[in-house]
């Protein structure tokens, strides 16, 4: 059996036999063959022979269609930075379209930087490359989906770093390219890194409930079938589509927990031919069941800013169990996979396509960053652009570097009621770098945070209601007062609120 971690040659050829010309697929094969010789004799932390990462790269890149310079340029990715290779045998072999995004991977791979500079440098290596040729990151997300899925041989600190890079970084750009999967595959694995226990949790709860919820979902596909072919619709495809695990576990954090009151866990999607036949099955599926106060979303007249396209539902069904539709053409559901990617995809004609209108924003940054040294100064442009690249969650560490994921302008206090209520209830002062802090300080990515506890303190204090940014960490210094007998939470558990 084929271990997809470890591809070999023939897993290659299999992936691109069909869905390529077959001169391309030769030229595929000279690839794979000049890659396996520069790389000759090395080998990955896990002891695979390192040709084993570029050939799943590859195979990732066909498997997105993507044209087949995009792949040779994934085969040959590592070349450059690994090995005496030099960009001239590369134009030589392969031309200067393949040699170009080559040298684009290598330039994002070099960074002189630690920490927040680390990180900004990282960023405007990335909108460079994307505004130059937006393909190299096409490629550099998929050599890091590979990474991340091989990484248990990898040492702890490295593994940190770049699934946090990943998450902060990468998995926004791949949002803001409209690449909906990408973005989740690349969140889920850091995720899986970054905070293993919560990601298991998470994993589990999903697997029992999908187990517990399957037969249903079926049930429900086969009614909407039925109702939509006696209504004339053609139907190309319906499918289920779960919700990608980290963005479940955000939802989680802000619904106590509780994976009942998560209504997309799992969506039915509706593939039909045309928009009208969208609004068609919307029709439909709201004739057959009642749909929730301010749950139909249209994308297709508004889209995301992304360029996303569909209409949403969501339905009470069957013995009371709601449930999302997904109504979508094929090509908005291409689109919304691939994104951006998708203008690239392979055809006949092999040509490269121009650059989308709406990559006109990767441009406008990159002509920005070059005239500006200075990375505060760059993040400030990048926010008078409104450009969305961050998340909106922060990721700290513990003094043992555990991972605490918060959400942003979190403080010191909220992290200390995610370590423990105890830690929360007797917190006493904040040192966060080495230095002492405010503990009403916004902490940031990568800040490393310890709290100063006082044994003697009997509840926490009513000014931490002023500043702190969780719900969990409201309800506990509400609930330590309650125990301690503060006075000040007896009085506002008491007076009615203000109206107007």
């Amino acid at each position: 059996m084929t271990n997809e971690l470890v591809p070999t040659f023939d897993d290659l050829m299999s992936a691109v036999r069909e869905g390529y010309h077959e001169q391309d697929v030769r030229v595929i094969a000279r690839a794979y063959r000049f890659a396996e010789t520069a790389h000759r004799g090395r080998q990955r932390y896990s002891g695979d022979d390192y040709i084993t990462h570029p050939t799943a790269t590859a195979i990732f890149l066909a498997e997105m269609q993507l044209a087949f310079p995009v792949v040779v340029a994934g085969l040959l990715h590592d070349v450059l930075e690994d090995t005496p290779t030099s960009i001239g045998e590369i134009r030589k072999e392969f031309g200067e379209d393949v040699a170009g995004m080559v040298a684009g991977v290598t330039k994002l791979g070099y960074v002189k930087y630690r920490g927040v500079e680390r990180y900004v440098e990282n960023l405007r290596k990335m909108f460079l490359a994307m505004a130059a040729d937006v393909r190299v990151l096409f490629i550099k997300f998929a050599d890091r989906i590979h990474n991340l899925r091989t990484f248990d041989a990898v040492p702890e600190p490295k593994r940190q770093r770049i699934a946090l890079e990943t998450m902060q970084l990468y998995a926004p750009i791949a949002n803001r390219l409209g690449m909906g999967e990408i973005r989740g595959r690349l969140e889920d694995l850091s995720f899986r890194h970054i905070l293993p226990k919560e990601y298991n949790w998470v994993a589990e709860l999903v697997s029992d409930r999908l187990a517990e919820k399957q037969k249903y979902f079926d049930r429900v596909k086969k009614t909407i079938e039925k109702d939509l072919d006696k209504a004339g619709v053609q139907v190309i495809k319906i499918g289920g589509r779960t919700k990608h695990l980290y963005s479940l576990y955000q939802k989680l954090l802000n619904h106590d927990r509780d994976i009942t009151r998560i209504y997309d866990l799992v969506a039915l999607r509706i593939q039909v031919p045309t928009i009208g036949d969208c609004y068609a099955a919307l029709g439909i599926v709201h004739n057959r069941w009642k749909p929730l106060k301010g749950r139909i979303k249209d994308y297709i007249a508004q889209p995301k800013p992304n360029g996303y396209q569909s209409l949403h539902t969501t339905v009470f069904c069957e013995d009371g169990e709601i449930v999302e539709f997904q109504i979508r053409t094929p090509e908005m559901h291409r689109l919304a996979e691939f994104g951006i990617a998708a203008h690239w995809q392979y055809s006949e004609a092999g040509k490269r396509p121009k650059t989308p209108k709406e990559l006109g924003w990767i441009k406008e940054i990159a002509s920005i960053q070059k005239q500006i040294d200075d990375h505060q100064q760059f993040l400030k442009n990048l926010e008078s652009l409104k450009i969305d690249v961050f998340q909106n969650r922060i990721f700290v560490f513990t003094p043992k570097g555990d991972v605490i994921d918060l959400p942003e302008q979190a403080t010191p206090v909220d992290f200390a009621y995610a370590i423990h209520t105890d830690v929360g209830n007797k917190c006493a002062a904040a040192r966060v770098n080495d230095e002492m802090v405010a503990l009403d300080r916004p902490l940031y990515s990568g800040d490393i945070v310890e709290i100063v506890t006082d044994k003697k303190r009997k509840a926490p204090s009513a000014d931490w209601l002023k500043f702190v940014k969780t719900k969990h960490a409201r309800d506990k210094i509400k609930e330590g007062a309650r125990a301690g007998g503060s006075a000040w939470v007896r009085k506002i558990t008491r007076e009615p609120k203000k109206r107007g």
